[in-house]
């Protein structure tokens, strides 16, 4: 499955930067950045929120709307660049952003917001950069002004299932456990901002076959593989023992939590030897290849799922 949005491409209707935080910015005829941010701006820095772009179709609503009759003009939500042509309210973590020779990197989704310590909300109550707003840090900088074209292109959240089962690879039974998992991943991610691409696969038992398509998955920019069966005791049950010799890093509490708390009622749920590990920036889930299995691991893995790409990728700095 994919709701993945198209690539497009929008105009820079101002750029603006304040010398302290908390007040205005102000219009200037043009930015440099580089890997700091904005040259001159106070929320320059080696962090993730280098900059910050809201839409002026957001503000014309506003100024709309407005029940003070006040007009915000650019620069007075504390966005670092202005945009028409583009719904940001479509943009996710880890898109990026072309204008010229820059790149940016999308890395968080609105903010909170400061109330009383930010200059526009103490005089109208109000502001829409903590919902309509986004902000980014630079890969590559350069010069940006007003009317430079602006194209966006969105990053795929790539998710693959692969089921291990001998019987099921040779068509001899239904596989239930992987479509099990595809539906509550989507469920998970619905209504999310994410890009979602689900793929699926069947393979045998077999260690190669397993190696392959976990370094396919690594090397196309997959975010999360989970895999389903192959994580008992049997000779053919080689899932975990691939995952954990080619992870670059092991994540052992979450699958340790897992087994103890199902263990606790069901004490076969202790013979999983089910592993969580890193490869790359691919997250990988051995899980057991039965449905009810298959719920209960994901019941404890989801809430963590954007967390982990937030880490991996440095965007849970503060």
């Amino acid at each position: 499955m994919s709701n993945m949005v198209v690539e497009k491409t929008g105009t820079v209707v101002s750029v603006n930067l304040s010398t302290e935080k908390g007040t205005v910015k102000h219009p200037v005829p043009q930015i440099v950045l580089d890997s700091a941010g904005i040259r001159g701006d106070a929320h320059a820095g080696a962090w993730h929120r280098q900059i910050s772009l809201l839409a002026q179709e957001s503000v014309e609503e506003f100024n709309r709307l407005s029940p003070t009759g006040r007009k915000i003009g650019s620069g007075e939500f504390a966005e670092n660049i202005l945009t028409r042509g583009l719904d940001l309210r479509e943009f996710a973590p880890l898109d990026r952003l072309f204008v010229g020779a820059v790149e940016l990197e999308v890395t968080q989704i609105g903010k909170k917001c400061h109330g009383d310590g930010c200059a526009i909300y103490r005089e109208v109550g109000s502001c829409v950069m903590p919902h309509e707003g986004i902000f980014t840090r630079v890969i590559r900088g350069g010069e940006i002004k007003p009317g430079d074209a602006i194209r966006f292109v969105p990053r795929p959240l790539k998710i693959e299932v692969i089921t291990l089962s001998d019987r099921a690879s040779r068509g001899e039974y239904e596989d239930k456990s992987g479509p099990a998992l595809v539906e509550i991943l989507n469920s998970f991610f619905r209504g999310k901002r994410w890009h979602l691409e689900i793929g699926s696969a069947i393979i045998a038992d077999d260690e190669k076959i397993l190696e392959e398509a976990l370094n396919g998955a690594a090397a196309s920019g997959t975010a999360f593989v989970f895999t389903t069966g192959g994580t008992g005791i049997g000779p053919r049950d080689i899932t975990p023992d691939v995952v954990a010799r080619m992870a670059d890093k092991l994540i052992p509490g979450v699958m340790e939590h897992i087994r103890v708390k199902y263990g606790n009622e069901k004490p076969n749920a202790l013979l999983s030897r089910s592993v969580a590990a890193v490869i790359g920036e691919t997250v990988v889930f051995t899980l057991p290849g039965s449905v009810r299995a298959v719920t209960e691991y994901m019941n404890e893995l989801t809430p963590s799922m954007e967390h982990m790409l937030y880490m991996l990728h440095q965007l849970d700095l503060h």
